[in-house]
Formats: structure tokens, sequence, C-alpha cells
């Protein structure tokens, strides 16, 4: 058995609970957007977040494709990832520039979106140099998307009603 055979169920489970997450995030931002995008600090942390789930849900369906290599699926994850990785370096870029005085935890707030895509291209490099153990890292990848999706939408929701 191919080591990505063994990653089936977990890569099924997890399209389903990215896509619907994000599909959740979408909807219980645009309730607020008007207010979300008027700060952009806020719009680009979203942004964030969103692009963890979708890096998520694109690497665990491309993990469902038949008899994909691990060399093609390392590859493929890597490009999303690096591509992924566009938004938080966004988001650092906006909320160092929020002059706001009250504006604390910076580096948390910054580097949470990073976490994801991380893990995701660690495991992609280890996926290309033929280790196995870039698919436990491209797990790791979608539960800690699925967590910063979580955590900055939440936070994002409570300073748009402060």
């Amino acid at each position: 058995m191919d080591a990505a055979e063994g990653w089936h169920d977990f890569d099924v489970a997890m399209v389903g609970a990215t896509s619907a997450l994000a599909g959740l995030v979408i909807v219980a931002a645009s309730v607020n957007i008007g207010y979300i995008v008027k700060v952009p600090s806020l719009t680009s942390r979203l942004g964030s977040g969103i692009a963890g789930l979708v890096l998520a849900l694109t690497a665990s369906a491309v993990g469902l494709f038949p008899g994909i290599s691990s060399l093609a699926y390392g590859v493929t994850v890597a490009v999303a990832a690096v591509l992924a990785l566009v938004f938080p370096v966004e988001a650092t870029r906006r909320v160092y520039q929020n002059p706001d005085h009250t504006h604390r935890a910076r580096p948390v707030k910054a580097g949470v979106g990073f976490v994801a895509p991380l893990a995701y291209l660690v495991g992609a490099v280890l996926l290309i140099a033929g280790a196995p153990s870039g698919y436990v890292l491209f797990a790791a990848g979608s539960i800690l998307a699925i967590i910063a999706a979580l955590i900055i939408s939440w936070v994002v929701l409570v300073e748009v009603l402060r």
C-alpha cells in the first residue's frame, strides 16, 4: 500500500470539514462585512484565515487524486502553500501599519495565519525529498488551519462588535 492511501479517510474528512468551515466563516463575516472592510487589518486577517482553510481543502482534495505520486503531491502542496502565504504576509503588513495605540498582541495577530501554510510547506519539502513524514505535517496543517481560522474569525467578529 502506498503511503498516501493510508491518509484517504483523513483527506475525505478534511475536505468536508474545511469546505464547510470556510463557508460558515464567509457567511459569518458577510453579516458584518461593512464594518470589517473599514479596518484593513481585520479584512486581511480574515483573508489569512480563509486562505488557510482553502489550503487545507486543496491539499486534502489533491491527496485524493487516484495514483498521485508523493513527488507530484508535494510539489502541488508546496505551490499552494506559497500562494497561501501571501495572505498572512499582507495581514502582517496591515497589523503593523495600524496606528491605534490600543492595538495589542501584534505578533500573535500577525503570526497565527502563518502556522498552517508553514506546516504544509515543510511537509511538502519532506514529501519532495522522499520522506513519508510529510503526510503527518499535512495532517497537522489541516488541523492548524481549522484552529487558526476559528481563532481569527472569532477575534475579527469580536473586534468588529466592540
